[in-house]
């Protein structure tokens, strides 16, 4: 797989994640992991980040009783839409991506 072709799927990762939060990336994912470590890479950070950041929005979901919970989900979404457009940018320039504040299950 040539380069461009890998910064390509790494970008429709977090692309179609916009989307289709699990199937598109997961099934570009599983196609593509085994052809290219630069896409394998994007895919483990992308899943590992939707595992936290789903964690940390039911957390916040569960503050809600004490109203804290209707900041922090807030606070939440917009960190969830930047560092997937830092990822997908990052992902087309090539470049491998550690998103902040995620915990790194699947290795």
């Amino acid at each position: 797989m040539s380069n461009s072709d890998e910064c390509l799927f790494a970008m429709l990762i977090y692309l179609l994640s916009i989307f289709f939060p699990v199937l598109g990336p997961l099934l570009i994912w599983l196609l593509k992991r085994d052809d290219s470590d630069f896409v394998d890479f994007h895919g483990k950070e992308y899943f590992n980040f939707l595992i936290s950041y789903t964690i940390y929005g039911v957390i916040s979901s569960i503050l809600m009783l004490v109203l804290i919970g209707f900041i922090l989900i807030f606070v939440v979404g917009i960190m969830v839409l930047i560092f997937t457009i830092i990822g997908l940018v990052k992902a087309n320039n090539g470049e491998r991506y550690r998103i902040p504040f995620v915990f790194r299950i699947i290795k």
